[in-house]
This record gives structure tokens, C-alpha cells and sequence, in this order.
């Protein structure tokens, strides 16, 4: 499960970097307002996401006894975040992010969870 849930957040990873680079998924992300590619503000938003994810994947590693071995609340503090995401991808005006990050989200969330039970 862990390693699903990293490549998931890795892949994730990717679509922030693509928003950093310039790529016009600005409806996709950050409530949909944005049309094209993101301001350079909106652009650290996606690049402090990455450290964020980034962060929980680490966590997720460690409650499921792996390198970096750090404190098992990190994992809950992970799935919290992931928790909160996913239920503001859910309620996002933007319908286009509702379809794409809605599941996306609520699939890491549930395999969070597996690794910690």
C-alpha cells in the first residue's frame, strides 16, 4: 500500500512541477480561478506543495517501517493533511478539479489510513 501511495504523491509531485514550469492547468488547481498558466505567486503555492507532499510520503514510509524513520505521529499529521485535501478538492467551485483531484485525493487518503491501521 505504502508504495502506491508514494507513487501517487509522486505523480502529483509532477503536476505541481509541470504548474511551476509554466503548464496551463491553472483551472485544474488552487480553486479553478486561474485560466492558462499560474501567476508566480500561485507558483510558490505549488512549489510549497511539493515540500508538503513530499513530507507525507516520507511519513507514510516511516509508520510502515521504512527509511527515514521518523516518528509514527508524522504519518498522522500526513493523513490528516491528506484528510483536509481531500475534502477541499471535494468542495472546490471548480468542477474540473472536483473530477480530477476529488478521487485522486480520497484514493491517498484511503491507502494513508491502511498504512496506518
Amino acid at each position: 500500500m505504502v508504495y502506491l501511495l508514494c507513487i501517487i504523491l509522486l505523480g502529483v509531485v509532477g503536476f505541481q512541477i509541470a504548474l511551476i514550469l509554466g503548464a496551463p492547468f491553472g483551472r485544474l488547481t488552487q480553486g479553478g480561478q486561474i485560466e492558462g498558466a499560474l501567476p508566480p505567486k500561485s507558483r510558490v503555492i505549488a512549489a510549497l506543495s511539493i515540500v508538503v507532499l513530499a513530507a507525507i510520503a516520507l511519513s507514510m514510509l516511516s509508520a510502515d517501517g521504512q527509511w527515514p524513520n521518523w516518528p509514527r505521529w508524522t504519518a498522522w499529521l500526513g493523513a490528516a493533511v491528506l484528510a483536509v485535501s481531500t475534502l477541499l478538492n471535494w468542495v472546490t467551485p471548480s468542477q474540473a478539479e472536483r473530477k480530477l483531484w476529488g478521487p485522486v485525493m480520497a484514493v491517498t487518503l484511503i491507502l494513508a489510513v491502511m498504512v496506518l491501521v
